[in-house]
């Protein structure tokens, strides 16, 4: 099943779902003649769709309003916060092509602070699926809630053979080791998801935390994992700044906890447009590269732990050049 034909199954079971899109249609074309009424193009005004989806919230509607994840952040973010997010409206804010998904396209459209800011919004959700089958999973339960939420779109194909059962606010634990844990969310799943089997392969015991829901967070899982292993590893396709990094700075502050990490993440700048591969490789966030990143990160405690060694991190570095 594609996310179209779920959401039209979705909107033939509940009179409530009326769908709208900024003149982004590419995963959605077909609903126009099938929705009749219950579908509005506003065209490139993405403050208008907010705004017209606000009030058909106010008369009873779920809004799912689709548009480029940058564009519908930013450029219509004041109307986001005050017209959904102050009145708690059950609006469904999809955004396309986020993070690195926006590969060709330049700073303009890359959607990499969307997670500080959506998630800044009193009472708005975030869902950042792994793949099209975590989408289509978590769909149903995001266009019943009563809050609103951002989406990250992802229809890209499955990671895995099999994700664990969607639930809001729970993530989805791959492994048990205590030596690394890698938290991600998004379509970074799928480049972490091959950094955690070469890991493994090395002899490293690893467990990749699949948050999907970014807010609520899964704490549960997110200190879990602090507590049981050695280093923490966040890797997203977003600005480090207000991102999990953010995030996990902030839990471990309220809780008073400690850890060690390694956050992956861009630092202070857009990333370079290219293919999607030639932008994992440049930015060195392939599974390989975040493998070999998290082998030095390993080698660099062990050499500082143990007092007297006389190797040094660059020969930790040298070690696993031929890793890269």
């Amino acid at each position: 099943m594609t996310y179209e034909e779920l959401l039209l199954q979705i909107a033939g079971a509940d009179e409530r779902v009326v769908v709208l899109t900024a003149e982004n249609r590419a995963a959605i074309r077909n609903l126009p003649s099938q929705l009749d009424g219950r579908f509005m193009d506003v065209g490139i005004a993405e403050m208008t769709m907010i705004g017209a989806a606000a009030g058909l919230a106010l008369r009873g509607r779920i809004p799912v309003v689709h548009a480029l994840a940058t564009f519908l952040t930013l450029r219509a973010f004041e109307f986001i916060r005050t017209d959904v997010g102050i009145a708690g409206l059950p609006v469904k804010l999809i955004g396309a092509v986020p993070g690195f998904l926006s590969d060709g396209n330049g700073p303009t459209h890359q959607a990499i602070e969307d997670i500080s800011l959506m998630r800044g919004i009193p009472g708005m959700q975030v869902f950042a699926p792994a793949d099209v089958d975590e989408l289509l999973a978590g769909l149903p339960d995001i266009i019943a809630s009563p809050r609103p939420w951002y989406v990250r779109f992802n229809g890209l194909p499955s990671v895995t053979a099999h994700h664990e059962p969607f639930a809001i606010g729970r993530a989805e634990v791959h492994g048990d080791g205590n030596e690394v844990a890698i938290l991600t969310y998004g379509f970074m799943f799928r480049e972490t998801h091959t950094a955690l089997q070469l890991l493994q392969a090395e002899g490293l015991q690893c467990r990749l935390v699949n948050l999907r829901t970014v807010k609520p967070l899964d704490e549960t899982a997110v200190l879990r994992a602090v507590r049981e292993c050695g280093l923490i590893v966040t890797v997203e396709d977003h600005f480090r700044t207000g991102g999990l990094y953010s995030i996990l700075a902030e839990l471990l502050l309220e809780r008073q906890l400690t850890a060690r990490v390694l956050p992956i993440a861009l630092e202070d700048r857009w990333f370079r447009p290219a293919t999607l591969p030639r932008v994992l490789e440049f930015e060195e966030c392939t599974g390989r590269d975040i493998a070999a990143r998290i082998l030095v990160e390993c080698e660099r405690g062990r050499h500082a732990a143990m007092a007297g060694h006389t190797e040094t991190a660059a020969h930790a570095e040298a070690m696993f050049k031929t890793y890269l």
